[in-house]
């Protein structure tokens, strides 16, 4: 057996980095670039690797990076030279090593006793090893670094070759540039002027970055094919494939190679007897690869690398620096992102993620400014609001009867005059017409969003690309894979318990022989997890979730009796200024407790909707995602809206009236709304709720989490040896500064709480007009502020290709519906907008609204109370109250049938009920006519489309004509010279096809 020249070994003390070579190369048919697990050596490596960025050759790049934990005894750093043969599976291979794997001595007996390690890690090793060799059969080329900053570390640096990116990118169907360039279509006449002028206006805005700049010319894409690599620009094969999709490449390949052997899974070492449960942990390896070793500690980490650092004077420019500083600064926080950028370096997905946060926050713009403008007509109309005006003239006298039993007494309407006049500022006649805006609003930013979609497909040669060509790869996760297995075992068990009890004939031993023969992988090819299997998941699914919103409904329970107990706490103060400010201080204290309460159970919701997420065990990553999705956004949503939900549709409802009220558990009085209505607590609710979860839940963990574990990690570092320390402080590779970088943990939050926020802009829109407002200037923090998280605080995230968000689209135009529905109860039930306009056309007697405060108001005998109801201090206004009013439409006590329900209840809630049917459908049919109108792909795409589709007809029918004129030349000449027609001189090399082929 011969070792390869190119990759022999030198002296320790000549090496900075040691080498594991590979032996009889030539043997096994292996070129010596296409798979090789190496540490080459240099003598300065760092600057000739870029710091991590390259292989210690300095050329080729680092595509991905493997991490695992290894535990060194005290002769570990000794170098020890030993051959490992691999198992017989992988081919009759041997691989030279220089530097052991951890807790391996040398084979050749020199002596030296390898240090005491558990054989739980023995086996994790001898996984790693094989699945690196299988790595190296699918042609990528590794390298291995033990010798790192951080202790107990080992990275493993991958390697995709030319032919191997090619062979990949041709099974995934990547589309990629041709040669073949064309003029995109521009618009002329009036449309091209216009358009020049807003560009020149929005020039200082754009970010200075080469992939935003308007293009007049776009090279046709195609999927890559060997075969038809002719078509495409090969002249620089470095940047052929960029980074994303070099990366992208080499994942598909982890987690679709095999890890199927172990050391002690085959029965090898006296390790399995000390463990039973190993052989069920190893064998979670499953039919994929990376993502079950990952589950199962066999490696820590996978990750693709950053392109370099993104700050500093001496850094090289690169990408990851260009989008620090014209995307994830919040200097150019009033700049358009570099969407185009984003994608080239993280990716379609996360690329789509943020330019919808772009176009959403956009769209909030106009509705921003068409909600101010409403706010500030209800203040310049507050002093000509006739009712409010009404409630706060003291020379009415009216008395109310007593808010709570006993402590509460009698008080003046006039003293609810500020909370009347505010209520106006949120409750007026443009509060309508805002709320049909809003709906529009919601229809037209969709559209809007489905054409910019259109266009970044187009854009990012995505116009071909279908769902179905990802299921190609959309392996099965390792959980799902573990579960099959077991059903699998369980079941072959099963069977040979069976087979054991029954006697076979010699036909029956037979069968039962070829099907052991074909178990191991295939064993679970045609088992599935059925409904049946999965019955006690759905199960505790169900019942946890229903147990999660019955605590949020108890929680908001809760909430009303602290309302109500608080009330009647304050009420028997006897400073005048803290009963007089009662209804404030208990909506204020118990918004924040809500809140609060709001906050924590949201990160309770999505540990507890992940852990019943697991336990269904989808079989992708793309199901599991969209189980989650629901779960989450099911949860989260119960736990942010019922506490506005109940304030808008609920409080104030079902109190009953004086002497007839309505008690929760016998002892707490249902609580009343104020006399302008709930709509002005509904607003302070929903105002202090979406502000809170933005300023602290959104902004400030998102910033002090980081921080705090940064904070972390710097006090660990500085518990270490003072050696550790300083070696610590060198500048890292760039493998081990991504690792200390915090994981991708995927979209899902950054998407769920825009969602959740959508809800506040929308949902209760007619109570709140300033919440677009307030949406829109935290959106300008969140762009920025996900930007740097994703920049400097996160590894690099493997590449997803998608057209669209997926389902948080349908979450969207569901949420855009609910909110017209909800918006029309909230002007027919919650706000005073039906009374008002039933009083002016049916009551009022000049037409004008004077007179609409007394009309809303009930009288009551106070002689009517419940014993043990009554004032505890009746003369608490200084006067004896015989009569007292309570906001209702009953009959007078001196009427026939005192107390009942009158007819003008019935004509207000029949009006209440109209309006909402019409508002309902009207814009519902508004928003359908929108979405009519309003294609969904811009006719200008879709003429770049067609047109790209005829070009690539005309192209290889062009090519197909050139094969067939020079097969017609070809055959024409044949005869002509007399020759054979198996005899090919190379006299007939200048004619032949490769001189054609060239002029073609």
């Amino acid at each position: 057996m011969r070792v390869n020249e190119k990759y022999s070994t030198l002296p320790a003390e000549d090496r900075s980095v040691h080498i594991i070579n590979i032996c009889a190369i030539e043997d096994l048919g292996y070129q010596p670039s296409e798979g090789t697990l190496l540490n080459s050596l240099s003598v300065n490596p760092d600057a000739k690797c870029k710091y991590g960025l390259y292989f210690r050759d300095g050329k080729r790049k680092v595509d991905y990076v493997l991490v695992y934990h290894h535990k060194r005894g005290s002769g570990s750093r000794t170098l020890a030279r030993r051959v490992l043969q691999n198992d017989a599976a992988l081919g009759a291979r041997s691989v030279r090593q220089d530097q052991p794997l951890p807790g391996k001595g040398s084979p050749g007996g020199e002596g030296r006793q390898e240090p005491p390690m558990d054989f739980y890690e023995d086996d994790k090793r001898f996984r790693r090893e094989e699945y690196e060799g299988n790595l190296l059969e699918a042609g990528l080329e590794l390298e291995r670094d033990e010798e790192t900053k951080i202790h107990g570390v080992g990275f493993v640096k991958i390697h995709a070759p030319w032919n191997v990116l090619c062979r990949e990118a041709e099974f995934l169907k990547l589309k990629m540039p041709t040669k073949k360039m064309y003029h995109i279509n521009e618009t002329r006449g009036l449309l091209k002027k216009i358009n020049s002028v807003l560009q020149k206006i929005t020039d200082p805005i754009q970010p200075r970055v080469a992939e935003h700049r308007a293009q007049t010319m776009k090279r046709l894409s195609y999927p890559f094919s060997r075969e038809k690599q002719h078509l495409f620009d090969l002249s620089d094969k470095d940047s052929f494939f960029d980074s994303k999709t070099r990366s992208t490449i080499v994942y598909e390949i982890l987690k679709r190679t095999t890890c199927t052997k172990a050391k002690y899974s085959m029965g090898q070492g006296e390790g399995r007897k000390k463990d039973s449960a190993l052989l069920s942990k190893r064998r979670k390896c499953g039919k994929y690869g990376i993502t079950s070793l990952l589950a199962n500690g066999v490696y820590s980490a996978a990750y693709p690398l950053h392109d370099g650092e993104y700050e500093g004077e001496d850094v090289e420019f690169n990408d990851r620096k260009l989008l620090y500083e014209e995307w994830a600064s919040y200097g150019v926080f009033y700049k358009y992102q570099p969407i185009d950028l984003v994608r080239k370096y993280f990716g379609e997905k996360i690329g789509l993620y943020f330019a919808w946060l772009g176009v959403y926050t956009q769209m909030l713009i106009p509705a921003s400014i068409v909600g101010v403008i409403v706010f500030l007509y209800g203040c310049a109309t507050v002093n000509e609001n006739i009712p409010s005006m009404e409630m706060c003239d003291q020379s009415h006298n009216i008395t109310m009867c007593p808010l709570c039993d006993k402590t509460c007494s009698y008080w003046k309407m006039s003293s609810a005059c500020a909370t009347a006049r505010a209520s106006h500022l949120f409750d007026n006649p443009a509060t309508v017409f805002f709320s049909v805006f809003m709906a529009l609003w919601a229809a037209t930013f969709m559209e809007h969003w489905k054409r910019k979609q259109m266009r970044l497909n187009y854009r990012w040669d995505l116009t071909g690309f279908e769902e179905e060509e990802e299921a190609v790869k959309d392996h099965p996760r390792a959980e799902y894979e573990a579960r099959v297995l077991e059903k699998s075992l369980r079941k072959e068990s099963k069977n040979k318990e069976k087979h054991r009890n029954t006697p076979e004939d010699s036909t029956n031993k037979w069968k039962q022989r070829v099907k052991t023969a074909m178990a191991g992988v295939k064993l679970t090819d045609k088992v599935k997890l059925t409904w049946r299997d999965r019955f006690p998941a759905y199960f505790t699914n169900l019942m946890s979730i229903v147990f999660m919103i019955a605590v949020t409904f108890a929680i908001v329970l809760g909430v009303i009796i602290y309302r109500i107990s608080t009330a009647a706490a304050l009420a028997m103060n006897s400073s005048p200024s803290v009963r007089s400010n009662i209804r404030v201080t208990v909506t204020a204290t118990a918004v924040i407790i809500n809140l609060v309460v709001i906050i924590l159970l949201d990160e309770v919701y999505g540990c507890v909707a992940r852990w019943l997420t697991k336990i269904e065990v989808p079989k992708t990553e793309k199901s599991f995602e969209e189980r989650l999705i629901f779960k989450a956004f099911l949860l989260k949503f119960v736990n942010s809206y019922t506490p506005i939900f109940y304030v808008a549709f609920f409080k104030g409802r079902f109190v009953g009236r004086p002497g007839d009220y309505v008690y929760i558990f016998r002892s707490f009085r249902m609580e009343e709304c104020a006399p302008g209505g709930c709509l002005m607590e509904l607003c302070i609710q929903l105002s202090i709720i979406m502000l809170g979860k933005q300023l602290i839940q959104n902004n400030l963990f998102e910033i002090g989490i980081p921080k705090m574990k940064k904070f972390i990690r710097y006090l660990r570092l500085k518990r270490q040896s003072p050696a550790d320390h300083d070696e610590h402080m060198k500048r890292k590779q760039r493998y081990e500064a991504d690792f200390t970088l915090e994981p991708f943990g995927g979209l899902t939050p950054e998407y769920m709480e825009m969602i959740i926020q959508f809800g506040f802009v929308t949902l209760f829109v007619a109570s709140f007009p300033l919440a677009p407002l307030f949406a829109l200037l935290n959106n300008i923090i969140e762009i920025r502020l996900d930007a740097k998280k994703f920049v400097t605080e996160l590894r690099r995230p493997v590449a997803v290709r998608a057209k669209d968000i997926g389902i948080w689209y349908n979450i969207l135009r569901g949420i855009g519906k609910l909110a017209v529905i909800i918006n029309a109860f909230v002007i027919s039930f919650t706000s005073d907008f039906i009374p008002r306009l039933v009083y002016l056309y049916m009551y009022s007697e000049n037409g004008t609204m004077h007179g609409f405060v007394n009309h809303t108001l009930s009288s009551f005998n106070v002689s009517d109370f419940q014993d043990g109801t009554a004032p505890n201090d009746p003369l608490d206004l200084g006067y004896e109250v015989h009569i007292c009013r309570y906001k209702d439409y009953r009959e007078p006590p001196w009427s026939e049938h005192k107390y009942d329900i009158s007819k003008d209840f019935w004509a207000v809630l029949a009006a209440r009920l109209a309006f909402v049917i019409v508002f309902q459908n009207l814009v519902m049919f508004m928003s359908d006519f929108v979405d009519w109108v309003i294609p969904d792909i811009p006719k200008d795409i879709s003429q770049q489309i067609h047109k790209e589709k005829v070009l690539m007809v005309e192209l290889f029918m062009r090519e197909e004509q050139g094969k067939q004129q020079l097969l017609d030349t070809w055959m024409e000449r044949g005869p002509k010279k007399g020759e054979s027609c198996g005899n090919h001189s190379p006299q007939a090399g200048p004619d032949g096809p490769e001189n054609h082929g060239g002029a073609l």
